[in-house]
């Protein structure tokens, strides 16, 4: 069977590629697309069996690529934190892969695609679902997060309440997820950029006071200026203390 692997985040598309060589050795990808319309024209250009299509994509995103498919083409979904979009994906044929992606619901998507017929009409769906993202998701926030770390037995993938993270913050082409564990402040890490994330998190909650960083406004405990005037938010039951850029200062002016 042929594939193509479309993400704008190179390296998340390379990241399921490796997995997929792995779990699925027999699975040819012939491409790899970073936008919409590379994905439509690898599509036409290899005729895949399979295509892993981003929700999320500038200029077209998979949803509206997928509305352009024939029946004979397995839509395999990759999204990072829609939980609308995942309820409505449970309620069809049609598969779905959460960011990150585990090995162990990665072989589930694989015996599927083995075992399954195309899904021969995604109309209403794709309609139903694109008509929630033109609207931007409006209410629906961020609720929690399935982020990664290595320990000595292996990478762990865990559930985290976005309740219960302190803050965000970017490291190169991840983002780093510092949330509490008990009296514990435990980092894991997200394969999702801070601005995609920033868009989904509530805005009463979470704010962001860097370029790199996004706090959850309900921990910060209290505010310190240093002799230069540079102001630092601290983190409630810790002694961590994270800079505010100047543009953001006004976000504590009450404290």
């Amino acid at each position: 069977m042929k594939a193509i692997i479309a993400d704008d985040e190179l390296h998340l598309a390379q990241y399921l590629h490796d997995k997929l060589a792995k779990l699925w050795p027999e699975l040819q990808i012939v491409a790899m697309a970073d936008s919409g319309p590379a994905a439509a024209a690898a599509i036409a250009e290899h005729s895949p069996d399979i295509a892993f299509l981003d929700i999320r994509m500038p200029g077209v995103t998979g949803l509206q690529v997928a509305e352009k498919l024939t029946g004979q083409i397995k839509v395999v979904f990759v999204t990072a934190y829609d939980q609308y979009a995942l309820d409505a994906f449970e309620r069809d044929a049609v598969d779905y892969l959460l960011k990150p992606v585990t090995d162990e619901r990665l072989a589930r998507t694989i015996e599927k695609l083995k075992a399954s017929a195309p899904v021969r009409d995604l109309a209403p769906l794709l309609q139903q679902l694109s008509q929630h993202l033109a609207s931007g998701a409006a209410t629906r926030h961020l609720r929690w997060i399935r982020a990664s770390k290595r320990t000595a037995d292996g990478e762990i993938t865990q559930q985290i309440p976005v309740a219960d993270v302190q803050y965000f913050q970017a490291d190169d082409k991840y983002t780093c997820v510092f949330a509490r564990d008990g009296a514990d402040l435990t980092e894991w890490l997200i394969r999702v950029s801070l601005s995609e994330l920033g868009e989904q998190l509530n805005p009463d909650d979470f704010a962001q006071i860097h370029r790199s960083v996004i706090v959850n406004l309900n921990a910060v405990a209290a505010t310190r200026r240093d002799l230069t005037g540079k102001l630092y938010v601290r983190m409630r039951d810790t002694a961590r203390e994270l800079p505010v850029a100047r543009q953001y200062v006004h976000l504590f002016k009450q404290m």
